[in-house]
């Protein structure tokens, strides 16, 4: 993989929050495949299996509370990382309902803690801060978000994503502003907004691929609570790829990518729960689902888009997998891994690369 992203991350000291995490595990994994050197800091898992656990990695793994600025600090401050890629979240909209404190204190002093962290490391050449696409006020349109359109939230969760792209960018304006950078600092900051990610190894609570697993594992009917919540769904790897190129940039010294980014699918994958069901099923079909919609259920959105043709633009980044392919390698990932109790993520990396290649985009070229 030494020609991916100009090679650049190979030897480089990367502190990733959030690691054992679903999307944490997959970008720990990807960066070990670039030869970084890793370490990451976040809670210990909450599920069994969970796909951190699963990878086995070799990397240097910190289990402190993100909400711990003094634990923060001091592991940045021993790592000396390079650069800074900030997963670590409450990530879940209906369990932010019942714990909101914990989510505002996770998410958005969180995030401060890190941000201070990385302003107190003078080894910290460039920071991606990962939010949600739900740091939008969301107003139901039929287009897409862009990163122009003013932050809000409705439930816990969603607010305190705008917040944390709030105070993004502050610390961006006040510390790490892109016209300073050689003179007053040395570090570019970063944001990064994705919808609806899946792919093999993820058992959260709430989530719709997760509640299939449970359902197959439990030998029961999987409940869609909200069958018409269009969402943009896209394999987990596709967002990766670009916060991996985002961060080349950011390490390369161009400030003009020092700003925020959404990263997300086509329209057309942009698709309600009921068909994403179907499909998965399509692949997989060691379930069946029941249509269930609740009268009194919290609020989430309806409808939600991410425009980004920002990223398409001035980054040269497309997504490589449809949602077809998504839900193929998201269902074989599962169907694997319980029929044989095999891991598919090196196979999934690896063909997601080759596909890539096949489209000649700019990360997979020197």
């Amino acid at each position: 993989m030494n020609d991916l992203f100009a090679n650049i991350y190979a030897g480089k000291r990367v502190f990733l929050t959030g690691h054992t995490g679903f999307k944490g595990s997959w970008l720990a994994f990807w960066l070990l495949c670039l030869g970084a050197d890793v370490t990451g800091l976040g809670l210990s898992p909450e599920t069994s299996p969970n796909h951190f656990d699963l990878l086995h990695l070799p990397l240097k793994s910190v289990i402190e509370d993100i909400r711990d600025l003094q634990a923060v600090k001091r592991a940045i401050g021993e790592s000396k990382p390079e650069i800074v890629f900030h997963l670590a979240a409450q990530p879940l909209v209906r369990r932010s309902y019942k714990e909101p404190v914990e989510t505002f204190s996770t998410n958005v002093m969180g995030t401060v803690h890190l941000l201070e962290a990385c302003r107190r490391t003078d080894s910290v050449r460039a920071v991606v801060i990962i939010t949600s696409d739900k740091c939008y006020e969301n107003r139901e349109w039929v287009w897409g978000y862009r990163e122009n359109d003013p932050m809000g939230g409705y439930d816990p969760y969603s607010a305190s994503k705008g917040c944390a792209e709030l105070a993004t960018a502050s610390w961006r304006n006040s510390f790490f502003h892109p016209d300073q950078y050689g003179k007053t600092h040395r570090t570019l900051l970063a944001s990064v907004r994705a919808g609806n990610v899946i792919g093999g190894g993820d058992w959260s609570e709430d989530r719709l691929v997760p509640d299939i697993v449970r359902a197959v594992e439990a030998g029961r009917p999987m409940i869609i609570r909200n069958p018409e919540a269009t969402r943009p769904w896209q394999h987990v790897l596709d967002p990766l790829s670009g916060y991996l190129l985002l961060g080349q940039r950011l390490l390369e010294g161009k400030k003009e990518f020092a700003q925020a980014w959404n990263f997300g699918p086509s329209d057309e994958d942009s698709l309600p729960a009921a068909e994403v069901v179907r499909r998965i099923k399509s692949h997989w079909d060691a379930f069946e689902y029941v249509l269930q919609p609740k009268a009194e259920q919290p609020h989430e959105a309806g409808l939600l888009k991410l425009d980004c043709a920002k990223a398409r633009t001035l980054l040269k980044w497309r997504p490589v997998w449809d949602s077809a392919k998504t839900f193929e390698k998201t269902a074989e990932w599962y169907k694997e891994y319980y029929a044989n109790k095999r891991v598919r993520t090196q196979e999934d990396l690896d063909a997601y690369i080759q596909a890539a290649r096949d489209k000649g985009l700019c990360w997979t070229r020197r």
